[in-house]
Order: C-alpha cells, then sequence, then structure tokens
C-alpha cells in the first residue's frame, strides 16, 4: 500500500516522459491510495488537456472513468487540522499536504515527483 499524489496518477493515465516510472510503480505496488483531492486536481489536468486540443472529451471523461475506478474505495478525506499543521510548518501547499498528512495516518510513503515535499517531508516521501 502507498499513497500516490495527483501528478502520479497523471503520468499514468496521460502518455509522457514519466509513464513508464508510474506504470512500473503499479507493478511494484498495485496498492494506491489517494485523499479525495486527487479527483479534482486530476480532472483539472485532464481538462487542460482537453483545451490544447490533445484529447477529445470523449476520450478524456474515459480516461476520468477509467482513474477514479482505479482509486475507487482508496480514497479519504483528511482532518483539516493536520493538513493546516504540516502546511503552515513545511510551506508546502495545503493541497500537497494533503497527501502527506493521509501517507501519514497510514503509515506509508507518499509517491511524488514534487522536489518542495521531498524536501520538506524526507521521511514520508519517495521520488517516483
Amino acid at each position: 500500500m502507498i499513497v500516490v499524489d495527483t501528478n502520479v496518477l497523471t503520468y499514468l493515465w496521460l502518455p509522457g516522459p514519466r509513464t513508464s516510472a508510474a506504470e512500473a510503480l503499479l507493478r511494484k505496488d498495485p496498492d494506491w491510495h489517494a485523499p479525495l483531492l486527487w479527483r479534482s486536481e486530476f480532472r483539472n489536468v485532464v481538462v487542460g488537456q482537453v483545451r490544447r486540443h490533445r484529447l477529445g472529451l470523449g476520450t478524456a471523461q474515459r480516461i476520468v472513468l477509467e482513474a477514479e475506478s482505479q482509486m475507487n474505495g482508496r480514497e479519504y478525506g483528511v482532518p483539516s487540522s493536520e493538513v493546516l499543521r504540516r502546511a503552515a510548518e513545511s510551506g508546502c501547499s495545503a493541497y500537497d499536504c494533503e497527501f502527506v498528512v493521509l501517507a501519514e495516518s497510514l503509515t506509508v510513503p507518499l509517491y511524488t515527483c514534487d522536489e518542495e515535499v521531498l524536501t520538506a517531508f524526507p521521511s514520508s516521501t519517495r521520488r517516483l
């Protein structure tokens, strides 16, 4: 079991230079978890691809449904007080700290490519 941030999910579902790393992580540990926030962030990335004419709307909708299916039952709300505390202490965004708080509460690593998060939370994070 691991926590993944939205970027890792994006790399898995939208082909790019880090897709192979995301696929390798999925093979290594397919039990991915994330805070509910991932859905909104993921939708925003996907709609950006639609607006830039890199994806059709139908394809975007299919990708979002498949990603949501992958994460079904492995999405969590996280306590705001802990998110705010970690964000205030680290200088990272509250968005990023949702993933950190979830990983810490599940006592599993958070996989990310976010340098700021990797630096601020070295004991809780792993680089994709």
